[in-house]
């Protein structure tokens, strides 16, 4: 599954993915995040930074560095 934040302020795309991540069924094990890395880096900050939540297990990067991947913990 992926979300995308392009064009979100910080607060908006927090509480989508926050959103998000309480309601995301018990078997998806994996989310990835489009934040983009060309118009700053404050959406990525955010999701490595910023973004706490239970269901996160890892943060990893990839090959696109607009891109990050959450591992997530079973629900």
């Amino acid at each position: 599954m992926q979300v995308d934040l392009h064009g979100m302020y910080q607060a908006q795309a927090q509480k989508l993915l926050l959103n998000w991540l309480d309601h995301v069924p018990p078997g998806v094990t994996e989310l990835r995040v489009i934040h983009g890395s060309n118009r700053g880096t404050v959406l990525r900050d955010m999701v490595w930074e910023g973004l706490s939540h239970p269901r996160i297990k890892a943060r990893l990067h990839t090959l696109n560095p607009g891109e990050t991947r959450l591992v997530l913990r079973k629900g």
